[in-house]
């Protein structure tokens, strides 16, 4: 379907609005005109006063003609002078696709990569062209990948997909708007009745008498019809514009296909699932683990450290790189469709002959990649975030971990402190259990039903993992606190406690011993009674290993 084609059919379903508010209207005005002519009177001006309610909302959505502007996504611009090379491979992508290259390259923060267009006249006329260019994408693809990527962008230029959106955008605001008028009419009157059934049955209360349980189930159904019958014309709205908007997912892709070659584009499609999954997973597990304790990595590390991710991990990425790849659509309304036919799609393109060789990481089209990502990463981080304490990554792991070591221990001797009294403390819960509270302890602990039935031995073995696990938690604190433990970064895996002075056999054997059938905590003692070791110097961070992107 040409762009002329796709900008009448978006008219049109534009016009379907309008349509079915005039339709709504003329319903209402029928309704008064019949009330009036068949029964005069209050009953009549009562219908009159609900039609002028239920109007309100549907010609404040048809005359709000201000489509409301976007907020501007977080980011860094960039022009010639800050990235030479990386303009230099966008205008050339835009000129082999055979459309004009963007005014503005925004960086952002998050895996993905998109165009957008300030159209005016209902995208009639074209305006400013801006990429968005996420740098954990960048970080992850080859330079050949993201030349597929920049052509696949170029190709929504090409074929006026940006323009045309603006007329699609404004009928899915005009609906949202109405539905949005209604639903909040409809909150309004609830919360109304609401408080006067609540007043009424506190009145009745004072006096004595029963209160009646507060029930607004039929309140505000006029404004909730309203609101499906639009709901059910946006849902249209969107199923109609979806097949257009996929078919030009499609066409872009091909663009790219043609540009960067047809393995370069399928692997690079291949690839965006997987680095959005370990984004996710290193936002998680890594960039934020400190934030609890008020702690950040080192500046530009935050986005920066997804590097050594991809580096330590490779193997495994590999893994997810030869899985099943998604075969759904992220929502019904979702405008791309399925990784997996988009990848069948172009891998059944003739083979063209040039291989996807990843001969150079796509950050390297950056003038200095450290500093980029220290710029973004200023800009998407909130105040309060950018406020916290920066620490390097052996550094912030350490703190980090130690600040969730001790909430997992201070909250597991408040369950001690509940069940036998005195503070909490390591010592306090030895003691307890010298004195024979152990199973009186693991009776305050949370317990599934099976657990909570079980009585005897059974019980017992239910119990004793949970038990272990707490006083692990105490003893690791104390550990920490004396300076005879750290936890050491590992990219590979999770963050792993060091004991820097007791084999980890030893301290195990003396944990199983304090929760055993007949517990005894002598050997726990010992361990802790030993003299706290001395700090060690700690050898320097090594150097962050340059991402070799694999695919």
């Amino acid at each position: 379907m040409g762009p002329t084609l796709r900008a009448t059919r978006a008219l049109v379903l534009l016009a379907g609005f309008y349509l079915l508010g005039l339709v709504l209207l003329a319903a209402l005005a029928a309704v008064d005109w019949a009330v009036a002519v068949h029964t005069p009177g209050a009953f009549a001006l009562k219908v009159f006063i609900v039609s002028a309610v239920l109007a309100v909302p549907i010609i404040r959505g048809m005359f709000m003609l201000r489509t409301p502007k976007a907020e501007d996504e977080p980011g860094v611009r960039v022009d010639d002078s800050h990235e030479p090379r990386l303009w230099q491979t966008v205008r050339e992508v835009a000129q082999q696709v055979g459309t004009r290259a963007p005014d503005e390259i925004l960086l952002t923060g998050d895996v993905n990569a998109a165009v957008s267009e300030e159209s005016r006249f209902l995208g009639l006329a074209g305006g400013t062209r801006r990429l968005h260019l996420g740098l954990p994408l960048m970080t992850g693809l080859s330079e050949t990948q993201l030349r597929a990527v920049l052509a696949h962008e170029m190709g929504h230029y090409a074929n006026a997909d940006t323009r045309l959106a603006a007329i699609s955008v404004r009928g899915r605001v005009q609906v949202l708007r109405t539905i949005a008028h209604f639903e909040e009419r409809a909150g309004a009157k609830v919360s109304k009745e609401r408080a006067r059934q609540e007043k009424k049955a506190a009145t009745a209360l004072a006096k004595g008498k029963k209160a009646k349980a507060v029930d607004t189930t039929g309140t505000g159904v006029t404004y909730r019809a309203m609101a499906r019958l639009y709901t059910a014309y946006g849902k249209f709205y969107l199923r109609a514009t979806l097949s257009g908007s996929r078919r030009a997912e499609f066409a872009a892709d091909v663009a790219a296909a043609r540009i960067a070659g047809r393995d370069a584009t399928a692997s690079a499609l291949r690839e965006i699932p997987v680095l959005d999954a370990a984004h996710d997973f290193y936002l998680n597990s890594y960039a934020t683990l400190g934030v609890q304790a008020g702690l950040l990595p080192s500046r530009g590390e935050f986005l920066g450290g997804f590097r050594h991710l991809l580096t330590a991990r490779h193997e495994e990425l590999d893994g997810m790189r030869g899985g099943p790849l998604p075969t759904e659509p992220v929502s019904p309304y979702d405008s791309h469709p399925p990784i997996a036919e988009r990848v069948a799609r172009i891998e059944a393109l003739p083979d063209d002959g040039r291989a996807s060789d990843p001969v150079r990481p796509a950050l390297a089209l950056l003038a200095d990649a450290g500093r980029a990502l220290a710029a973004v990463e200023e800009a998407v981080l909130t105040p309060a975030a950018l406020g916290l304490r920066r620490l390097d990554w052996p550094e912030l792991v350490h703190a980090a971990m130690s600040a969730h070591t001790e909430e997992s221990a201070q909250r597991f001797g408040a369950l001690v402190r509940e069940a036998e009294g005195g503070d909490g403390t390591l010592r306090a819960l030895l003691d307890a259990i010298d004195a024979g509270a152990l199973w009186r302890i693991a009776e305050r602990l949370p317990r599934s039903e099976e657990a909570a039935a079980a009585t005897g031995r059974a019980a017992r073995e239910f119990a004793r993992p949970l038990l272990r696990a707490g006083l692990s938690q105490l003893v690791s604190a104390e550990y920490l606190g004396q300076g005879r433990a750290r936890w050491e970064l590992s990219w590979t895996d999770s963050a792993e406690l060091e004991l820097l002075d007791t084999p980890a056999d030893g301290l195990t054997a003396a944990l199983e011993a304090a929760v055993a059938d007949r517990p005894d905590t002598a050997p726990l003692r010992a361990l802790l009674a030993q003299a706290p070791a001395q700090p060690q110097a700690q050898p320097p961070a090594p150097a962050p290993t340059p991402l070799t992107p694999t695919v």
